[in-house]
């Protein structure tokens, strides 16, 4: 048996949640680490050796972290502590995997949005290209580890172009460890998981690989916190994971809309139905909807997956989950229009948030991008306020050609710089995320600066997901006006006139 590796070495573009594991893990031991833009990490000798004798080492395309990086909480300490001692930047990938034991594959696997399975399948692209790189450089023996999120059987497509590859000195081993990192909490669920997931082969080989892997992580988890399963059950279970959280989300969501038809409160309903023990109080939030880069990419992943299985029943049952989320996104932009008398045309409209959730900058399938399509469809002018999100970063995903055409984003956004100013004259207010900045304002400040001179008379209409606060109003029933659409759809042409 080798001893275990003693450097680790990780391919992943910047700093990002995919090479925040084993990685960041290690730098808390005081282990070496060296990122790559792309992730592989030689970690097996992190076993017997000190932390001088190891290095972790980053490389790829972004040598320093990605710009939005330092926006998740905790991870600019982690990072400022340790660069330059066992933490390095570099973009000599090649040298790297040479060197490495093991090595971490951390690249996007976006959804297709071309070819066989668009809009729902993962790309593999990269994957396929780190695993061909790797392959290429690589001698003796070396562990490589797939941290993003793949479709079963990935792993076996991976150890497929090895195969194809062989070289008479090299031994490579493919392990599954997928990352159960949150955005916003990565670090302190990187310091305190509630698993580590560890994947491999059933053969001597491969249950070696997967106890290496497990003595790195031994350095901060305990043992008894560590799974080891075969590398398909480890694939299936982090696909089956974020289904079963988005899934939750559109059950509650689902129960939002009845509790406003019927004048029940859904946070009510939540806390009864949450302090059943089999059932727990998690993601029972009712919402605008789930976004970010995981849970509809890996729904969408998933129903593929059953589909291409001939599973079609399985696959039916979790596209209600996405079909429930986006009616969710609908619904809320049908009631902002409903309770402006049915028009939001040059309306000006304040929108209080852009990330998909707090306490991060990360905007990837967010609900505010869905909403402002809608409402912008209606020509109304929208003004958006983030407390984290760059003003290039809201551009470019309401530019999207799925979400705006020609001109819109130019005529209808306007970015402001604090929430007063972009609430200054408006005909509504329209919170998007749940930043706690936003329970803190001045609302009668805002209040008294929104147009109509009626509006101060008789206070806000407060409209909210999952309850009736007016009783004035009539209960919204969802007119299906507002079509349906994906960020994954191709663009809409408009007809030459």
């Amino acid at each position: 048996m080798k001893p275990p590796p003693s450097r680790a070495a990780a391919f992943k573009y910047g700093l990002g949640p995919g090479t925040r594991g084993a990685a960041l893990g290690s730098l808390r031991e005081g282990r070496a680490v060296r990122k790559t833009g792309r992730s592989r990490a030689r970690a097996q000798r992190l076993r017997r050796r000190g932390p001088e004798e190891g290095a972790v080492r980053v490389y790829g395309t972004g040598a320093a972290a990605a710009p939005g990086a330092w926006k998740r909480p905790g991870l600019k300490e982690v990072v400022e502590s340790c660069r330059g001692k066992n933490l390095f930047f570099s973009t000599n990938i090649d040298d790297a995997i040479r060197e490495a034991d093991l090595v971490f594959i951390s690249v996007n696997t976006p959804t297709k949005t071309y070819g066989m399975g668009k809009g729902r399948a993962a790309d593999l692209k990269y994957i396929e290209a780190c695993a061909r790189r790797i392959v290429q450089n690589s001698n003796g023996y070396k562990i490589v580890t797939e941290k993003s999120t793949v479709p079963v059987r990935a792993a076996e497509s991976i150890r497929r172009i090895f195969d194809a590859n062989t070289k008479p000195n090299l031994n490579l081993q493919v392990l599954s460890n997928p990352e159960f990192l949150a955005e916003g909490t990565a670090i302190k669920d990187l310091k305190n998981p509630d698993r580590v997931l560890i994947g491999g082969d059933e053969t001597p080989e491969g249950q070696r690989a997967v106890q290496a892997l497990c003595a790195v992580y031994e350095h901060w988890v305990p043992r008894e916190k560590i799974l080891t399963t075969n590398t398909w059950s480890s694939e299936l279970s982090k696909l089956a994971a974020n289904a079963f959280l988005a899934q939750r989300i559109s059950s509650i969501n689902s129960i939002s809309a009845l509790c406003e038809a019927t004048g029940a409160d859904v946070e009510e309903v939540a806390t009864a139905i949450g302090m059943d023990q089999r059932i727990g109080n998690k993601f029972l939030k009712a919402s605008v909807g789930f976004g970010g880069s995981c849970f509809q990419k890996d729904v969408l992943n998933l129903v593929y997956l059953c589909e291409a299985l001939n599973l079609p029943e399985v696959a039916r049952y979790w596209q209600q989950v996405i079909d429930m989320n986006d009616y969710q996104r609908r619904r809320f932009a049908s009631r902002i229009i409903d309770s402006l008398f049915n028009t939001v045309t040059d309306k000006k409209i304040a929108i209080l948030g852009f990330a998909f959730k707090k306490d991060t900058g990360d905007t990837r399938e967010s609900s505010s991008i869905y909403i402002s399509k809608y409402l912008m469809d209606e020509g109304a002018h929208l003004h958006i306020y983030d407390p984290k999100v760059p003003r290039e970063q809201i551009v470019v995903d309401l530019s999207h050609p799925g979400v705006s055409e020609d001109d819109q984003v130019t005529r209808l956004v306007t970015i402001s710089k604090d929430p007063y100013e972009a609430c200054d004259g408006a005909h509504a207010v329209v919170i998007c995320t749940e930043w706690d900045m936003f329970k803190e304002l001045d609302y009668e400040r805002i209040h008294k600066k929104m147009l109509h001179d009626e509006l101060q008379a008789i206070g806000f209409q407060i409209e909210t997901i999952g309850k009736k606060v007016s009783s004035k109003r009539i209960p919204y029933a969802a007119s299906g006006e507002i079509p349906k659409f994906s960020l994954q759809d191709p663009p809409n042409k408009k007809p030459k006139v």
